[in-house]
């Protein structure tokens, strides 16, 4: 099915260009309120959440959704700056028909973009996106019974609430000493109350968001001042969210970034080991085979989807697992919440440590993380390129070099005129070698 403006996770691009304007939040507020807003039980009003992240550009879209939505006769729930996950929570708490993220993520921000979550915090149906996209030729008509606004005022308290109780009752942090980075994103007021709420010591930084430094040398994609920060500090473990709040990244003591596919294998060996066993294991096609081999170990199941959260929970549901997520931190525990939840990750992950009774540091050593090289071959066309016998070939003598000690991926950008050839294994100079040869293969047949 082609869309014209929804991507992999909705729409997202560079402010006053193409879809990210003024005129087209209207537009598409007005579609969603026809679309959306339909009560499938037929009575009282329909209403949907809109929150959004701490960019200056989302006052401007938040009003211009707002009036669509109204004009549609869609009562708004107004949930000012809330992590994605958060507004994905209060839409089902609120039995709203939709909610609506005025938020571009770990993007600068210039950027901004709109994602959706249906009424039961899930992200929507491709038929729907795409009823949207047809309802955005509708003329706008007046509705006769004009929707209402109003501002959520506790919503803020009902997702910290929420989070703290994702952990057991009795649960504690005391004796933690933690810092956080909140990208100067969504979570600047939330997260470090509900840690400090919980007994940890708490030292925050990216907390003082001004409408422009979202993400700016900071949080989850940028974490290298949460690594000097634990370290001068002394602190037990850094945490760091992109800037709405759906990504995790931790730090441990030592200043060692602990990425998603180590966070989500500390969860995994806790589940197993305390919570009555973990079903499996969904990562994606960027995951680390030393991770997928520390699972295997351990008699895990795991498998692979393609990269995009959509695809990881697609994956979870066909296997009924209820764990997953990508390298980047974007974790999923569908036993807990609907999507993924950054400040929700961390306590799973704190958790693990406190149960083990060991240090950050001491459990990502429980598996080995194996080294990666990628290289971005740019071709005249990719036509074909992946399906060409010499690039098979090359494929084949490399996995038949690493054996059972790596793997090969070859994958198109969805963006460029590119072709990532990634190698890994357990011997970094090797796999260095095979990419390179990989690489010359398939920069010869695209560019031919």
């Amino acid at each position: 099915m082609t869309r014209k403006y929804f991507g992999t996770d909705g729409i997202r691009g560079l402010v006053g260009e193409g879809a990210i304007t003024p005129d087209f939040m209207l537009r598409l507020g007005y579609a969603a309120g026809k679309v959306l807003g339909a009560n499938p039980k037929g009575k009282g009003r329909s209403r949907i959440l809109i929150g959004k992240d701490t960019r200056v550009s989302g006052y401007m879209f938040e009003a211009a959704l707002e009036a669509g939505l109204i004009n549609a006769g869609v009562d708004v729930g107004l949930l000012g700056p809330m992590p994605t996950p958060a507004i994905a929570y209060l839409t089902r708490t609120f039995h709203a028909q939709a909610g609506i993220v005025i938020s571009a993520s770990h993007n600068p921000y210039q950027d901004n973009g709109i994602k959706f979550f249906s009424a039961d915090g899930s992200k929507l149906p491709d038929d729907v996106e795409a009823q949207i996209e047809a309802a955005l030729d509708l003329p706008m008509e007046t509705a006769t019974d004009l929707g209402k606004a109003w501002r959520i005022d506790d919503a803020v308290g009902r997702y910290i609430e929420f989070c703290k109780a994702s952990t057991p009752w009795a649960y504690s942090l005391q004796g933690l000493n933690i810092v956080l980075d909140c990208a100067n994103g969504a979570t600047y007021h939330i997260a470090p109350k509900v840690f400090r709420e919980l007994g940890a010591e708490v030292h925050a930084i990216g907390v003082q968001p001004d409408g422009l430094n979202i993400n700016l040398e900071c949080g989850s994609t940028k974490p290298e001042q949460l690594q000097k920060a634990v370290v001068e500090r002394g602190a037990d473990l850094g945490i760091a969210f992109d800037g709405d709040g759906d990504r995790v990244m931790f730090v441990d003591k030592d200043g060692n970034l602990v990425d998603g596919d180590q966070l989500l294998f500390l969860i995994a060996i806790h589940r197993q080991q305390f919570l009555g066993g973990c079903t499996g294991v969904v990562g994606t096609q960027m995951s680390n085979f030393g991770f997928e081999l520390a699972l295997k170990e351990r008699k895990i199941p795991f498998a692979r989807a393609k990269v995009g959260d959509r695809y990881v929970l697609e994956l979870m549901h066909k296997n009924d697992w209820t764990l997953g997520g990508e390298s980047s931190g974007h974790i999923v525990c569908t036993d807990v919440t609907t999507t993924g939840d950054g400040i929700i990750s961390a306590l799973q992950v704190l958790r693990a440590v406190s149960d083990f009774g060991e240090s950050l540091d001491q459990l990502t050593r429980r598996m080995e993380m194996l080294p990666q090289h990628m290289i971005n071959v740019r071709l005249a066309s990719r036509d074909g390129v992946l399906e060409h016998g010499d690039v098979k070939a090359a494929v084949t003598q490399a996995e038949s070099t690493l054996a059972d000690t790596g793997r090969v991926l070859l994958r198109p950008s969805g963006t460029e005129p590119l072709i990532r050839v990634m190698v890994e294994g357990k011997d970094p100079s090797l796999v260095q070698q095979l990419a390179g040869d990989i690489a010359q293969v398939v920069e010869r047949v695209g560019n031919a």
